[in-house]
């Protein structure tokens, strides 16, 4: 009997592992479909339908914020503020740096969330002056939480390996879209609202190994706004 459930274990272990090997790829292949090639050609860059600007910053200018930022939801607390980077020929990537807070409400005590965010946004349609819509974005961002309740190394009074991931880090992947609506403000150039729609490392995995679970089990969705800073002269 011990050697069977040995097997039965081990069976499961497998089919597990080959799900995920199998999602993961799914994932990966459908990201890869949708990001466009990347041209280089001078006259293929000038798209009409794609007419993002950069605002070139030279030297240590670069180091300075382009955006402030605020989301609602998406595993940050209910609320998250912060700055963010933007890079590449058309801003196409951004780097944002997010502190949130979750309420007594929600948890034993007041906490406090700190986010590492990237996303990349590969092409945007500008229907008119004043507004230009982003239809796909994706990306990856790292959330840890203050409190001794959670931790980042499994403690001694857990079995080895009883817990598979931290309680105090976790990593989201996030697929979304967005609008930008182009202001006459100098200081102010442009306000961006998205949505978004993620899943954590832990959700990913719990949603291949409990088929139970439903999309809006592991699924979170999320939105916010981006205000762009103008370079001063």
């Amino acid at each position: 009997p011990a050697q069977a459930k040995e097997i039965i274990c081990i069976s499961q272990l497998t089919t597990r592992d080959t799900y995920m090997k199998r999602l993961i790829f799914s994932i990966l292949i459908f990201v890869i479909t949708l990001i466009p090639v990347t041209v280089t050609a001078k006259d293929k860059a000038e798209k009409k339908w794609d007419k993002r600007e950069r605002v070139k910053y030279e030297g240590w200018e670069r180091m300075k914020p382009k955006t402030f930022n605020y989301q609602f939801a998406g595993r940050m607390g209910v609320s998250a503020l912060g700055i963010g980077w933007q890079y590449g020929k058309r801003d196409q990537a951004s780097t944002d740096l997010m502190i949130g807070f979750l309420p007594k409400k929600f948890s034993k005590r007041f906490r406090l969330t700190f986010t590492l965010k990237e996303t990349y946004t590969p092409w945007g349609i500008r229907f008119c002056d004043a507004v230009s819509f982003e239809p796909f974005c994706c990306g990856l961002y790292i959330t840890t939480i203050t409190g001794g309740d959670f931790w980042g190394r499994e403690p001694d009074r857990y079995p080895n390996k009883y817990y598979n991931f931290a309680t105090r880090l976790r990593v989201t992947a996030f697929i979304g879209e967005s609008i930008t609506f182009y202001t006459k403000w100098k200081q102010f150039p442009s306000i961006t609202a998205f949505y978004e729609l993620s899943t954590t490392d832990l959700g990913l995995v719990s949603s291949v190994t409990n088929s139970c679970l439903r999309p809006r089990d592991y699924m979170r969705l999320s939105f916010g706004l981006k205000v762009a800073f103008r370079k001063y002269n």
